[in-house]
């Protein structure tokens, strides 16, 4: 959500990139710290991370979870901040893409990759929606089969998820980029660039209404988008609500003539439950809308997300030296495929979950099972360091014996199918082209 958020580019040899963010994302100021050099380099580190905190109130700390991440995010929390701030490691996959694009070009013509690498980190935190449009599906490199389809299909399938979370539910008007306003109805890619213009010179909208002051927007452009638009803690209280802004008027009437306020309906569902909606209607309003808005009011804003909590991976397992067979640990699903899962558990090396040891049952398609961005516990089952590849499992109790056993007699056939996967990833990440249709080809010969 809205948070001053201090974003964090890892890196050892070049140092980690600093960027700070306002609540409506918008970059206040970048700095490059040595965190992994000598100690005097470290001292500064910290008080540079000190300084940024005191000066822009950071709320949320995101750190991108490429190399030197858990060392990063150690050296924070060593550091003791002023203030108990949550520290996040945020997936940056497709990160380098956005910032070498004309989209991050546009938006930052004076400021290098680095710097807006680091920006996109810390806008996934607060917005990942808004942030992850930016990017081609194929560059963030989720999906076993994302090359086998047909592209403009791809792409029109992720145009259509885009336009369906914006009708359900909605658009963050003081966050969204221009990107995502464009998906809007009513709204182009002309508009949506002169409301972020409009937001960056006069701050954040304070309601619906200011939108009428936005060059080049007019009245027809605004009653189609408006309901899809949503002001948190604005003027009005249904400014956060698809409530259409034309409704505001009768939803003052129906809550004065049950002797209360907007405010007080959006609250109260035995208010709401006493209104006869009949009374109301009229030629320009039905029963159906009517009917719309009272369960807006119910739930204002129809947010899908469920409360935000803050992950962190197990201290002291920071590399693939630290995992031993029978360790259980926290872990981020990263990718599903036909053959398992990929689980993310901080050591700058996916595991994998192989489909027959992500549940105590049979399990016959993995993503009945588990999905992307789902917070799991696993236990390390096999490390294989000269291969970089550690197996795990999610069962309860997993034997840990049988799995060597098996892993054995497995080991050729099923690395075959993790390495075109990861080579798939690779090139989802712009490190070259996979033929998975040639590759299941040979592997049927």
């Amino acid at each position: 959500g809205q948070k001053n958020t201090l974003a964090i580019d890892p890196g050892f040899r070049t140092g980690c990139k600093v960027v700070v963010l306002d609540r409506q994302g918008k970059l206040l100021e970048n700095e490059v710290i040595y965190p992994e050099k000598s100690t005097r380099e470290q001292i500064e580190a910290a008080e540079v991370l000190h300084a940024l905190v005191k000066k822009h109130n950071i709320e949320a700390i995101a750190i991108g979870n490429g190399t030197a991440s858990r060392e990063t995010e150690a050296f924070i929390k060593k550091i003791r901040l002023p203030q108990a701030i949550p520290v996040v490691v945020v997936n940056e996959s497709g990160a380098s893409i956005y910032s070498a694009s004309e989209v991050a070009r546009e938006e930052f013509p004076n400021h290098d990759i680095t710097v807006r690498g680091a920006v996109s980190i810390g806008r996934r935190l607060m917005d990942p929606l808004a942030e992850l449009v930016k990017i081609d599906p194929k560059s963030i490199g989720v999906g076993q089969y994302q090359h086998d389809v047909d592209q403009n299909a791809l792409k029109r399938s992720l145009d259509d998820v885009v336009v369906s979370c914006v009708n359900n539910v909605g658009v963050e008007l003081n966050t969204a980029s221009k990107n995502l306003l464009s998906y809007v109805s009513g709204l182009n890619s002309r508009t949506a660039g002169s409301i972020v213009e409009h937001r960056d010179a006069n701050g954040p909208f304070k309601s619906r209404r200011e939108l009428l002051k936005v060059s080049g927007l007019g009245p027809k452009a605004f009653e189609q988008a408006a309901g899809f638009l949503r002001i948190r803690d604005g003027e009005h209280p249904l400014d956060a609500s698809a409530v259409h802004p034309e409704r505001y008027e009768l939803v003052d009437r129906i809550a004065q003539d049950t002797g209360s306020t907007v405010a007080d309906l959006l609250k109260d569902g035995t208010r709401r439950a006493k209104i006869d909606l009949k009374k109301y209607v009229t030629e320009d309003v039905g029963l159906p809308t009517l009917t719309d808005i009272i369960q807006e009011l119910a739930k204002p804003g129809r947010d899908p997300r469920q409360q935000f909590e803050a992950f962190s991976f197990q201290e002291g397992v920071e590399k693939m030296e630290d995992l031993k067979p029978g360790l259980k640990l926290p872990g981020i699903v990263t990718n599903v495929t036909a053959f398992g899962a990929f689980v993310d558990i901080g050591v700058h090396q996916d595991g994998l979950v192989h489909i027959s040891q992500l549940s105590d049952q049979f399990v016959k398609n993995p993503s009945d099972v588990v999905k992307v961005g789902q917070k799991v516990q696993v236990t390390v089952m096999e490390v294989d360091l000269p291969r970089k590849r550690v197996g795990l499992s999610m069962k309860t109790n997993p034997d840990l014996a049988g799995a060597r056993k098996s892993g054995d007699r497995k080991s050729e056939g099923g690395s075959r199918d993790v390495d075109r996967h990861r080579a798939g990833q690779r090139s989802g990440n712009g490190f070259g082209e996979v033929d998975w249709f040639t590759a299941a080809m040979n592997k049927k010969n």
